[in-house]
């Protein structure tokens, strides 16, 4: 049964079940449902090879989850096989959080998104945290071979139809918001962190790690 919460506003209900999901939102087409090719076929591999930016999602073993951007030049990422695709660990924050999250549950989503394409690729499978591997040499970039690499076994792979896009209007310049107007990201940790340097010196020392320590 749905369970009812009071707040200022009014009652709220909260659904608990895929029973009630069904009733409110209606049962799923046969083409949708078919769409999950569960490999990376030529289509799958065409969109991957010119998708510089993927999302990756995993969740710990106490069930609290990730979602952690990844850049690479288009065809960045490795598609082995069939069933097998590669995603380089470049230098980051060092933080490891998708990383110890795939160590601990190997469940991972994968996003691939490519500019100015309303439709995105959707890939789910299980994950594994590789340190040698003969492919690594082949995600070699200016010259530095990542020493990790995230290997993924696709259990499930379709695309995602274009309504996201088109709601947010994400690929329309016009309607981005002025960029001179947010807060830079030296000003923002500044500010949480309560940093004793200024805003300009962090957002100094950050770019020069992003240029110096890209790969």
């Amino acid at each position: 049964m749905p369970s009812l919460d009071t707040g200022e506003t009014g009652s709220i209900v909260t659904v608990n079940s895929e029973e009630e999901l069904r009733r409110i939102v209606g049962e799923v087409g046969e083409v949708v449902l078919r769409k999950d090719i569960g490999r990376l076929d030529g289509h799958a591999r065409d969109f991957i090879a010119t998708s510089p930016f993927l999302l990756l999602a995993t969740s710990g073993s106490d069930g609290t989850c990730d979602v952690s951007p990844r850049g690479e030049e288009p065809g960045g990422v490795l598609v082995l096989d069939d069933h097998t695709l590669v995603i380089p660990e470049r230098p980051g924050n060092r933080r490891l959080d998708s990383l110890r999250n795939i160590v601990a549950n190997p469940q991972v989503g994968l996003l691939f998104v490519v500019p100015g394409t309303e439709e995105t690729l959707r890939v789910n499978g299980r994950a594994r945290v590789v340190s040698q591997a003969p492919y690594l040499e082949r995600l070699r970039v200016r010259g530095k071979v990542p020493t990790l690499a995230v290997s993924v076994e696709v259990r499930e792979c379709f695309f995602h139809c274009a309504k996201a896009f088109r709601r947010s209007a994400l690929w329309q310049p016009e309607r981005w918001p002025d960029r001179g107007a947010r807060p830079t990201l030296g000003r923002i940790f500044k500010e949480q962190l309560d940093l004793e340097w200024s805003a300009k010196l962090i957002d100094d020392d950050l770019s020069i790690d992003a240029r110096e320590n890209l790969y």
